[in-house]
């Protein structure tokens, strides 16, 4: 994320290219909406892992602890250090794996919560604790189908047992992922959570209380209750998409994210003109053409061109020609009194039009995950439908746009 030293008594600042405009009250509206589907003894854990799916992690963190989140979840101990860094307070979990003494290190000093999947990083952690006189709480990860981390849901006990014997460690939670829970088809998820149920019912049997329970994802969230234990961890709803088509209407959400760039020159070409790299558009008439900033490298793929749609004075306009790293082109001849400077909407609403993130996934044959998060830290994320006050030296970790309103041409 790009951050900028400030003065906030400075009035104008330079207008951007390309931006990501991020919807702070469709956020926290959604955290709300899902919150109204737990019951009050489960807690919702925000995902904001890969800068938060590209929307901005601090900022998002911020704002979904103000409005019922009370844990977050990363996958590198670098994540959590900006998290931490920022000043938030609200435990962190790290989901992925962690193997070093230095990492264990780390992970102490910035008090985040590791998760642990063998009995060899059981022990390293419990070594590297008692050098620094540390105790941390820990986060055991169960395979229960997913074939990813954790250990095989048939050998959890033994390291539950394991860890409980260790000196310098306490487990805080035991978990799994669910690898099919945005299937119309349940069975393999339900056969997870059987398993997952076969553990928790033979660890009461030992007697000790029990840690922290959690399974659903955003997708397990929405559908089942019986999914929702302790604590669910939630990342692509909250940003306001449907982890699946079956499943929209359970809530209802809103897209947080939109991205949006400025043209930068109009021109008109003449027929038999070729336009960007290769030449995979050829004008076959006079046509008005827009060149617009912004292009792969800020996270608009290339395999787009010649095939996006985007938006511009709410009129759906067709991009010609290669996308280039820096730079994609228009064919704007519907709009021939367009001027340089005016905004164009790539995903997100322009009056009665919308293009949405699973659009562009339909058309690259990925998912809303992929495509969010390639949305590079060039574009800055500019913070909008919220009261957060511009003088307030949080919001200066992202540039924000002074010359006029990004929304408005």
């Amino acid at each position: 994320m790009l951050s900028w030293k400030l003065n906030p008594s400075l009035a104008v600042m330079p207008c951007e290219r390309a931006w990501v405009e991020v919807d702070l009250t469709a956020l926290a509206d959604n955290v709300r909406q899902i919150k109204r589907l737990l019951s009050p003894a489960t807690e919702l854990m925000a995902i904001v892992k890969a800068d938060a799916y590209g929307h901005g992690a601090v900022l998002i963190a911020r704002t979904v602890l103000q409005h019922g989140a009370s844990w977050l979840g990363v996958a590198t101990i670098f994540e959590g250090i900006e998290l931490r860094e920022a000043g938030i307070q609200a435990p962190i979990l790290l989901l992925g794996a962690t193997n070093t003494p230095e990492q264990v290190r780390a992970i102490a000093h910035w008090q985040l919560q590791p998760t642990l999947c063998t009995p060899q990083q059981a022990q390293m952690f419990s070594k590297t604790l008692a050098t620094i006189n540390c105790s941390l709480p820990v986060h055991l990860k169960i395979d229960t189908g997913m074939s990813r981390l954790g250990v095989p849901w048939q050998q959890a006990i033994e390291l539950v047992q394991l860890i409980n014997h260790l000196p310098h460690l306490r487990v805080a939670s035991v978990y799994s992922h669910l690898a099919t829970s945005d299937s119309s088809d349940p069975r393999t998820m339900y056969r997870q959570q059987a398993r997952y149920q076969e553990v928790m019912a033979y660890l009461q049997k030992l007697g000790s209380p029990l840690p922290k329970l959690h399974l659903a994802n955003s997708a397990a969230t929405l559908s089942d209750p019986s999914m929702h234990y302790d604590l669910v961890r939630v990342g692509l709803a909250i940003y306001g998409l449907y982890p699946a088509s079956h499943l929209q209407g359970k809530v209802n959400l809103k897209p947080v994210l939109q991205v949006k760039a400025r043209v930068t020159q109009v021109k008109t070409i003449q027929p038999g003109t070729g336009v960007s790299y290769g030449h995979l558009y050829v004008a076959n008439r006079e046509t008005h053409l827009a060149v617009v900033g912004i292009g792969y490298a800020d996270g608009v793929p290339r395999g787009l061109s010649n095939r996006m749609n985007v938006l511009v004075r709410g009129q759906r306009i067709p991009q010609i020609g290669a996308i280039t790293m820096d730079q994609l082109m228009l064919d704007v001849s519907k709009i021939p009194d367009l001027r340089e400077g005016e905004v164009v909407t790539l995903i997100g609403q322009d009056g009665a039009e919308q293009i949405s993130v699973d659009n562009w996934a339909t058309m690259l044959d990925t998912i809303a995950w992929e495509v969010l998060c390639g949305f590079k830290h060039r574009l800055p994320r500019v913070p909008v439908g919220n009261s957060l006050s511009l003088n307030s030296p949080q919001n200066f970790t992202y540039y924000r746009c002074f010359l006029g309103n990004p929304g408005n041409s």
